[in-house]
């Protein structure tokens, strides 16, 4: 292949702006066509992003011989099924995260594309932004010394009424499409940033509890891991807290300072290293997959490494899963 031509499967809010603009912005990269179940908005989206096809039957997309490569976009409880067939086409597959619903099933994936010789990539896309780009230089560099452990808080507002009974918000937390809760829906970025700094995990646990007394998914998880290296990490998420004390904050804490970011917010990386205090600031991206969507293009036409494996996807919700294991 000299160009990609991409293929969407799934095309909701994430790829009005995150994502699907992006597809065109990358060099040696095209949106071709476009698939959603409801004919009416496949279209309305096809003539809004200018893509030349739409689709209603993913098959249809899968087959076409003008897309060379699929993008997964649906929810989770999909995403095993289209990155099947996606390959059984021999088309390269770049899937949205969580990668799937558990483990099992992403060790399947991953099974299956190395079975029939098939690029697969997972959209961890936070690993390729300057901001978390800057933080893993700064670890690399041993800025704040030797890593002792990691502190992350993540603390919203339930989910309203309102929001509950909207299609594209009520499926984050219905367990047989999203996995589980918001937990499952939001912390794979964070913990995924962890594997991406850290490297491979020893040990794994946690606790996760439905508190709220509507909620029939987990709206309280805390989780502990021990990497290889000897860092410690301890995470505490609550999507049931009031207004006022939400928190997105993350402190890697070394034996000489300590480094503070948020992974949602836009906020600047806060180092504090042997007395002195120093900021690093990023501007929002127009598309926050961007600079993700560049390294999967140079991947998928062997210009580059795989900047987020199916094997990674893979370990990320094999974390999750033994955080939320009862």
């Amino acid at each position: 292949m000299k160009k990609i031509n991409w293929g969407i499967i799934g095309c909701g809010d994430v790829t009005e702006i995150k994502s699907g603009p992006a597809f065109n912005k990358v060099n040696d990269s095209s949106l071709v066509a476009i698939m959603r179940r409801d004919g009416v908005k496949a279209k309305d989206y096809a003539q809004r992003h200018e893509v030349p096809k739409w689709y209603d039957d993913a098959s249809l997309l899968i087959n076409d011989p003008d897309v060379n490569a699929i993008y997964i976009a649906t929810p989770p409880s999909t995403h095993e099924t289209y990155t099947i067939a996606a390959i059984d086409a021999g088309k390269p597959v770049y899937v949205e995260k969580p990668m799937t619903l558990n483990y099992e099933s992403a060790l399947n994936m991953t099974r299956y594309a190395g079975l029939k010789g098939v690029k697969l990539a997972v959209a961890h896309y936070r690993r390729a932004q300057p901001l978390f780009g800057k933080i893993k230089q700064l670890l690399e560099e041993k800025v704040i010394g030797d890593i002792r452990f990691v502190r992350l808080d993540f603390f919203k507002t339930p989910l309203t009424n309102d929001e509950l009974l909207q299609p594209k918000t009520a499926w984050r937390v219905n367990p047989a499409i999203s996995g589980g809760g918001l937990f499952h829906d939001l912390a794979p970025h964070q913990l995924d940033l962890m594997y991406y700094f850290f490297g491979a995990v020893e040990k794994v646990n946690g606790i996760a509890v439905a508190q709220a007394d509507r909620g029939m998914v987990d709206d309280m998880v805390a989780g502990n891991m021990l990497f290889k290296n000897g860092v410690a990490f301890s995470g505490a998420w609550c999507f049931n807290v009031a207004p006022g004390i939400e928190r997105d904050c993350c402190e890697i804490v070394g034996a000489e300072g300590k480094i503070s970011f948020s992974v949602f917010e836009i906020a600047p990386v806060m180092l504090i290293a042997k007395g002195k205090t120093e900021s690093f600031s990023f501007d929002p991206l127009p598309h926050v997959q961007q600079p993700m969507i560049e390294k999967v293009v140079n991947y998928f036409l062997d210009k580059g490494p795989n900047p987020c494996s199916g094997a990674d996807g893979a370990e990320v919700m094999r974390l999750m899963d033994q955080i939320t294991l009862k």
